[in-house]
């Protein structure tokens, strides 16, 4: 799905999301998992790319489900990203760190000149 850069979008895009988990067998606790981990994806695809779209892939396979999600805008080094200290929060910069404790599987490919790849993976009956 190509979707416009606009955060009413991402309730369109948790909505299928939940859809298809439903349909591939997970439980509504990995659902829940899955929807948050996928609207923390879009929006930051929405304010860090600034890109005027985005894309969100599914792959569903025998075990589970991955979803892409993909922009052309500005990328970042994904090195510099510090691990959030949760002693003392911020209020924002936690999105990746909520997208891999949620996820089994995170890959993140990103660079300045050709956006950003962040690769989620769920399987089914695993627990985190």
């Amino acid at each position: 799905m190509e979707i416009a850069s606009n955060p009413q979008y991402v309730s369109v895009i948790r909505l299928t999301t939940s859809g298809i988990a439903n349909k591939i067998g997970f439980c509504l606790e990995d659902i829940e998992d899955i929807k948050v981990a996928v609207s923390e994806a879009c929006t930051n695809a929405i304010k860090h790319s600034l890109d005027n779209k985005f894309s969100v892939e599914y792959t569903i396979f025998e075990n589970g489900l991955t979803i892409t999600i993909i922009d052309s805008g500005k990328g970042y080094d994904v090195d510099s990203i510090d691990v959030p200290n949760l002693e003392e929060p911020k209020e924002s910069g936690l999105g990746l760190f909520i997208i891999k404790s949620l996820m089994d599987e995170v890959e993140i490919k990103s660079n300045i000149n050709y956006g950003t790849v962040i690769k989620m993976t769920k399987y089914l009956g695993v627990d985190n």
